[in-house]
């Protein structure tokens, strides 16, 4: 939920994620020049939100043609993502958007090379 009482909707296999900010000093003390950063491969980000998954197919017998215009619920298969989990993703195919002045990224699911969760369960 943004302000205005306005909602994020993501389609499909898509996620939102709140990248880390670039940090432009290294271990060493050495400050980047603007861009390298942007070079690299992969980057990670906080989870916000996650789309309702891969579409599935609906398979119903019952009905003798599947043309027949019944409103169906269209059925998804869950992602893996959660809200709050930190995702490493492949950066170029990251698309930046920005939302009430912050910068977020849409990947998709599929571009996700690992997630991690803190698990107070298992604990």
């Amino acid at each position: 939920m943004i302000k205005g009482g306005k909602e994020i909707i993501l389609v499909g296999d898509r996620v939102l994620i709140d990248p880390d900010t670039d940090h432009s000093k290294t271990p060493s003390g050495l400050y980047l020049p603007p861009g390298v950063k942007e070079k690299e491969n992969v980057q990670g980000g906080y989870v916000v939100k996650v789309g309702p998954g891969f579409p599935i197919p609906v398979v119903d017998e019952s009905s003798e043609e599947p043309w027949n215009p019944e409103h169906r619920e269209p059925q998804y298969m869950p992602l893996q993502a959660e809200e709050g989990d930190y995702a490493i993703f492949l950066r170029k195919y990251a698309i930046e958007i920005e939302l009430e002045n912050h910068k977020y990224v849409i990947v998709p699911h599929s571009y996700l090379l690992v997630l991690i969760r803190d698990d107070f369960l298992g604990d």
